[in-house]
């Protein structure tokens, strides 16, 4: 959903709470089961850990890694459409025009039709980024108690404002129905805006070499829709998802049980005559709580980031660059600024 402007340590470790104070307890649990109850024999060596602990890391890292690479060309494909919906505002602008055309119209009924033009693009972005937004099965943000704790406190503009109330403003009654009734809103957009351009063209308003660059900004938009709809639709697979969350819940588990015994030997062999022996063997617990904590959330952030327009901090902003170029196109029709809707305001240091 958005793009992370600044992200503290207290907000990580606050996103995380729940998680650390699990791992604190656990590793409590482990120190005074082996020191207290003396039961040694909950003793797993370490180097089976260390190794569950190395493909564990490697396994995480691939993770985010492939989590990364998704959100950023994600990012690079709606950074494709700002440039290609600002040449749209461009062309529309000076190839719609009465130089060709065998019976001139009136500027007005020009600007008319350049302004249909624009707003039928802005309804293209606006169906595309509630299309980016609809929960897909295998997106599992909203199952973490802190994530939906972050989704109540953010206001996403998809799920405060339906698409019906959102379209009403770009388009007229019998578009605004026809589109509404088809599956894939932003496809049916680009249709009609083909359409509208084959009309200009048959009147003469847009030169017929005009009416082909036109076209071809129209399939260039097609080409990103389908690359953010690729996104949106084909998962991370899951079996790596899967494994990864396995496999770390599996070294958190083993982790106090090898990581005690070693701070047990510790505390016999060298601190043995001195006060800090009796106290040594508990120093395994804020160890073990930090080493599972970074495990945990790597694997977490790994997690958030699979689907890059699923709500996250660390999100795609598309609203907010729909919003922004919407700004911009209604700007080049030098409309006045107080009807230009304002930016969607950043919540919590985040945009949307």
């Amino acid at each position: 959903m958005q793009t992370k402007v600044r992200y503290s340590t207290w907000e990580m470790l606050h996103w995380t709470r729940w998680e650390t104070i699990g791992f604190f307890v656990f590793s409590t649990i482990a120190v005074l089961l082996y020191d207290i109850l003396e039961l040694t024999f909950l003793h797993v060596p370490w180097t089976p850990v260390a190794l569950i602990g190395t493909a564990v890391a490697f396994m995480v890292g691939f993770q985010n890694n492939a989590a990364y690479g998704r959100i950023w060309e994600a990012r690079k494909i709606w950074g494709g459409i700002v440039n290609t919906s600002r040449t749209w505002g461009m062309k529309t602008k000076d190839m719609v025009t009465n130089e060709h055309a065998s019976i001139p119209v009136a500027e007005k009924e020009l600007q008319e039709h350049r302004r249909v033009l624009v707003y039928r693009h802005i309804a293209w972005l606006t169906s595309l980024r509630h299309a980016m937004r609809q929960t897909k099965k295998w997106e599992a943000f909203e199952l973490h108690r802190t994530n939906r704790e972050w989704s109540k406190m953010i206001h996403i503009p998809e799920k405060v404002f339906s698409l019906e109330d959102d379209l009403f403003h770009y388009l007229e009654p019998e578009e605004w129905n026809y589109i509404l009734s088809k599956k894939n809103r932003a496809a049916a957009t680009l249709y009609l805006q083909s359409k509208h351009l084959r009309e200009l063209k048959e009147q003469g308003l847009v030169w017929e070499f005009a009416f082909l660059e036109l076209e071809n900004v129209l399939e260039e938009l097609f080409t990103l829709q389908g690359k953010s709809e690729r996104i949106k639709n084909f998962p991370y697979p899951r079996q790596y998802a899967t494994l990864s969350h396995l496999f770390v819940w599996i070294f958190l588990i083993l982790l106090p049980f090898g990581i005690v015994p070693e701070f047990a030997k510790i505390s016999e062999n060298i601190f043995a005559n001195t006060s800090l022996g009796w106290c040594f063997t508990y120093l395994a617990i804020p160890f073990c709580t930090i080493v599972s904590w970074v495990f945990h959330t790597m694997q977490r952030i790994g997690t958030v980031g699979e689907n890059p327009f699923e709500g996250s901090a660390n999100d795609v902003p598309i609203s907010t660059i729909a919003r922004g170029i919407e700004i911009d196109l209604r700007q080049l029709l030098d409309e006045d600024h107080k009807i230009i809707p304002k930016q969607f305001p950043e919540e919590y240091n985040v945009q949307m």
